[in-house]
């Protein structure tokens, strides 16, 4: 059944390898701890009671209950599946609440901190230096996800037309706009990339300096290492540079529609998380601005 799960997340759902593996495993705790705690114990006929067993195991273990939810909502899927599929006639966890979680603020880089990483920061001008710095300047200027530009391919980059086709999750497409100045870059870029020994992806826009495919772990140290020079704050990632695309969009009174558009969010209220910074913002301009502040 598992491996039947597995494979519809993988070519119907269309999820990654990393989200994949990361369900399998959760589900597999579960499964784990059925075999520990009850005689001829099956998954697919575990009742309530023996999962929230788990759940308080989970919680005992010192587990957050962010991760918790997390666990439960992979057995969840895996229920769904089951019920879709007909081996299943109610999903033990129909009626099940999630673990209260304290919302996480993610901190956004300044503007002036984004200015240092991509125009004051050295960048070599050999093939690393110069894709490097395109990295950073495709994240903060078009929002893209870690995956997406990974898995961003030359054809979809359309110079003559200022435009990136970037595939989405779950093979949504959409195009972003690029400003002229990231285009200038990618046109240098590719001429160092040209100049590559050997190109075994030769599809893939971004590489390694051995011509393959970049790879996430990389683009992660890259944002990281740049960003470890520009700015103070504990979190530097990937994530926290699509934050700052977002939030500075709004903070100069970009529409949230739009934003949504840009970032690829299905819906608005996975883009309202990014407005708490504008808020702030607001707040300020309106406390210098509005003259009953002055008092």
């Amino acid at each position: 059944m598992l491996k039947s799960f597995t494979d519809y997340l993988n070519l119907e759902r269309n999820y990654s390898v990393l989200t994949i593996n990361a369900y399998e495993k959760d589900i597999a705790s579960f499964q784990t701890f059925l075999l520990s705690q009850y005689d001829d114990a099956d998954i697919v006929g575990a009742n309530y009671s023996q999962i929230r067993s788990w759940i308080v195991s989970l919680v005992e273990s010192k587990l957050s209950n962010r991760s918790v939810n997390r666990k439960v909502s992979a057995l969840n899927s895996f229920y769904k599946f089951l019920l879709k599929i007909g081996a299943l006639e109610v999903n033990p966890l129909a009626k099940h609440k999630a673990l209260k979680t304290s919302k996480k603020i993610q901190v956004p880089f300044s503007e002036a901190e984004v200015a240092i990483a991509i125009d004051e920061l050295h960048h070599e001008a050999d093939f690393e230096g110069l894709r490097n710095k395109l990295i950073i300047e495709l994240f903060y200027t078009t929002g893209i996800r870690r995956i997406e530009l990974v898995n961003l391919k030359c054809a979809d980059v359309d110079r003559a037309n200022n435009l990136l086709k970037v595939p989405g999750k779950r093979n949504k497409e959409r195009y972003v706009p690029l400003l002229n100045t990231v285009t200038e870059t990618i046109a240098i870029y590719l001429k160092k990339r040209q100049e590559l020994e050997i190109i075994t992806d030769k599809d893939a826009f971004f590489l390694t300096r051995k011509g393959v495919k970049i790879y996430e772990t990389l683009v992660y140290r890259i944002i990281n290492e740049y960003f470890s020079q520009a700015s103070n704050k504990v979190k530097k990632s990937p994530h926290i540079l699509r934050h700052s695309f977002a939030t500075h969009l709004l903070n100069q009174g970009a529409d949230l529609n739009a934003v949504k558009e840009l970032l690829g969010h299905s819906s608005l209220a996975a883009t309202q998380v990014y407005t708490h910074n504008s808020i702030a913002e607001l707040k300020k301009v309106y406390s210098k601005a509005h003259p009953r502040s002055k008092r």
